[in-house]
């Protein structure tokens, strides 16, 4: 029994001898499988190590894959020798655990993934039956892919098939086609399916549509113009003041858009009013201008409004408001001392007119106490290089590095390594004082240039050295050690260098673009600070054209914002024509949008003639120049004030709410500013004005313009048969302040 169980055991030894004989020889006449090169593409097409599957941080069922597919030598050990190698089996590869899963021969979290007998199928069949090797001889490396075409005009519902192809090192390339993956930035406007087919929507518009291979990214623009082409003599009788109106113009004629016509005198009064300087323009100031219109040329009566509106002190404190918003920390983390030093330091930018360039500068560089420099509250709040990292490069170059610092970015360029050593700029940042006690905070801090201080990449735990994101020609680096100086050499003046230099495209762009925004409704690329090339810019001719002038002006902000307003675009109606009515991102014609809260609630306190009492705060003082949300205003929290205490706190509620239209109808302070004997309404009926007179200064005053003849006979009869005179006109005006014309910017 003994001899027949040795014989067995050896029989079954050298069965298996031949049989690993026989699947070498099957396998070395086959072509030699990569794992990055033809196994990695597989699991990525298959969604394996997306964020929701074995991409995510810990993985699946402990099953970890790099997200995307972008650390190649981490997912090959994951696969054939994690788990003590049990998710391969060359001896028998359709038995392997990689296979079972993908098949959902074995239960599997994803479902089936692949059909057994399809090409991938074979492909990891073959590769396992190879011995899963990790790399092939004279293996070349993946270089670029490309798109057969990068943009598409489209009739409604028709489709196209894209065509993506691999470039690699030896000239070889690639149909790689099947094993992209595809993602519309707008899918009602136009779909993608897994095969790469795009299908046009049933309305007119543009979307990008991203193809991703591995970790290369290329994107094909999808245009999809009116069925009803428009005659090219319409845009050639368009006036254009400037490059802004011919680059919009050309963009609307290739789209068959028609855009709206522009505003009356009395529309764009209130507009620029309220866009320059967060104010509605008085009654005097209303009449002035439109009765000024009948003695000079509409241009010059705009440019002259412009300039005078560009010179008020209101403009500061307006302008500032939305920096505040984007930098503002939380006091009950930094101290309500550096939050105030910090707010006034930003308001004296903008009243010195300070150049872009040099705002940015002085805050990127910042040292000093926060008591005494207020942009040294910067670094008081966000302590580490990688907070700081994100913000600065998010803030003033409009690149979102917040995914790179886990893993390489999903929609970008961007690596670990890239994080890591741009946040290495702001590694000799130090810090003496007390430091952060939440919720007090309240003592002094001084940011000064250290000796000492490093960044480190978390998985090599290298130590990075400064490197910006993309070489400038011309520039120094960032070399942190000077041995002709006493004083450390501060790798952020480097950095400040290469972030305004005029070859750094992202630096102006994102400013205008984020400019654009505020006077227009929507910015040429949304989110405002998201520039990048998987999210293009609906008019990528214009935006390089306003950063280029913008530039050429010294980054000059009030020179931006005066060729902006200026154009014929910024004066188009809000009312849709109709081939425009489903335009949103063309700008052919303006975007309506809400007031911010302090804009609406200054043009409460300027209607009624009441201003608002502030806590801490001196008497007077506008809604434009609180300096921190410590400050209670129920008003500004329903209107949408960002919440310090949040992160980010610039997060505002751009949308109208009910709350906001209950506030408006039902306010006990509203309605006590309206009846106050010391209003506007009280004013006016105790004065010798006629019911036209007094009609003619509430619609000045609330709408900057004269009343139509429906309007004044309706509101002056009921002034006129009133047996109380000031409560009608308290009435009338509590209904205006109530109507869509008051609290949304046409």
């Amino acid at each position: 029994m003994l001899t027949i169980i040795r014989h067995c055991r050896n029989s079954f030894w050298l069965a298996l001898s031949i049989a690993a004989s026989l699947v070498s020889a099957s396998a070395a006449a086959e072509v030699p499988l990569s794992f990055e090169l033809d196994i990695q593409p597989i699991l990525s097409a298959q969604s394996c190590n997306s964020g929701a599957c074995h991409g995510k941080q810990r993985g699946q069922n402990g099953f970890q894959l790099s997200l995307l597919g972008f650390d190649p030598e981490f997912d090959h050990a994951a696969v054939t020798r994690e788990a003590r190698g049990r998710r391969i089996f060359p001896a028998s590869p359709e038995n392997s655990l990689l296979l079972l899963k993908a098949t959902a021969e074995l239960p599997h979290g994803g479902g089936r993934k692949i059909e057994r007998g399809s090409e991938d199928y074979q492909m990891l069949k073959q590769w396992i039956r190879q011995g899963a090797p990790r790399r092939v001889e004279g293996e070349p490396v993946l270089e670029k892919v490309t798109l057969e075409r990068t943009s598409f005009s489209l009739s409604p519902k028709e489709s196209q098939p894209l065509r993506v192809t691999a470039h690699y090192s030896d000239q070889s390339t690639r149909d790689v086609t099947r094993l992209a993956t595809y993602l519309s930035n707008d899918d009602a406007i136009v779909s993608v399916d897994a095969n790469g087919v795009i299908q046009a929507g049933d309305l007119p518009g543009e979307t990008a549509v991203m193809a991703r291979y591995m970790y290369h990214i290329e994107v094909v623009n999808v245009a999809i113009p009116q069925t009803e082409p428009l005659p090219a003599s319409l845009f050639e009788s368009l006036p254009r003041n400037g490059f802004i109106d011919e680059l919009v113009y050309e963009k609307l004629q290739s789209l068959g858009i028609e855009p709206s016509s522009v505003v009356d005198d009395h529309v764009f009064l209130r507009r620029a009013s309220l866009d320059l300087i967060g104010r509605l323009p008085t009654a005097e100031e209303a009449r002035e201008f439109l009765d000024g219109s009948e003695s000079e040329s509409p241009a010059d009566l705009r440019a002259q409004l412009v300039d005078r509106l560009l010179e008020r002190p209101e403009f500061a404190d307006h302008w500032a408001g939305y920096w505040a918003d984007l930098l503002r920390p939380n006091p009950y983390r930094v101290g309500i001392k550096a939050v105030m030093n910090y707010d006034n330091w930003i308001r004296q930018q903008f009243r010195d007119n300070a150049p872009y360039d040099t705002f940015v500068r002085q805050l990127v560089t910042a040292k000093g106490s926060t008591w005494q420099n207020g942009a040294a509250t910067l670094y008081r709040d966000r302590r580490s290089p990688d907070e700081v990292a994100t913000m600065v490069s998010q803030l003033f170059l409009g690149i979102r590095l917040d995914c790179a610092k886990c893993h390489h970015h999903p929609f970008e360029k961007w690596s670990q390594q890239n994080f890591y050593e741009f946040a290495a700029f702001f590694s000799k940042v130090g810090h003496k004082g007390t430091g952060l006690s939440p919720p007090i905070s309240g003592g002094e801090e001084v940011v000064y240039t250290s000796t000492r201080g490093s960044v480190r990449h978390p998985l090599t735990q290298e130590q990075m050295t400064p490197t910006p994101l993309f070489e400038i020609a011309g520039l120094d680096d960032a070399n942190t050690t000077d041995a002709s100086s006493e004083e450390p050499v501060d790798p952020r003046d480097a950095l400040a260098d290469w972030m305004t230099s005029t070859d750094n495209e992202f630096f102006a762009q994102v400013q205008v673009n984020r400019t654009w925004a505020m006077l227009l409704g929507r910015g040429l690329v949304e989110p405002v600070d998201d520039l990048r090339s998987t999210n293009p810019a609906t008019n990528p001719a214009l935006l390089n054209a306003l950063a280029a002038d913008f530039q050429a002006s010294g980054y000059d902000f009030k020179h931006l914002l005066k060729t902006i307003t200026l154009s014929r675009v910024y004066l188009h109606s809000s009312e849709p024509t109709a081939s425009n009515v489903g335009d949103h991102s063309n700008y052919s014609r303006h975007y309506r949008r809400r007031l911010r809260a302090e804009v609406l609630l200054d043009a409460v306190a300027d209607v009624t003639e009441v201003p608002e009492a502030f806590q801490g705060m001196p008497p007077e003082s506008r809604a434009n120049q609180v300096w921190t949300t410590r400050v209670n205003s129920i008003f500004l929290d329903t209107f949408g004030r960002p919440n310090e205490n949040q992160d980010p706190p610039c997060e505002r509620t751009p949308e109208s709410t009910v709350t906001q239209a209950l506030h408006l109808m039902n306010s006990q302070q509203l309605d006590q500013r309206v009846r106050s004997d010391n209003g506007r309404a009280a004013r006016l009926a105790s004065s010798e004005m006629t019911a036209q007179q007094i009609v003619d200064e509430l619609y000045l005053s609330v709408f900057s313009r004269y009343p139509v003849a429906s309007e004044q006979a309706y509101a002056a009869k009921l002034i006129t048969e009133a047996t109380d005179r000031r409560s009608v006109i308290e009435d009338i005006m509590w209904a205006m302040l109530n109507s869509p014309e008051f609290s949304i910017l046409n």
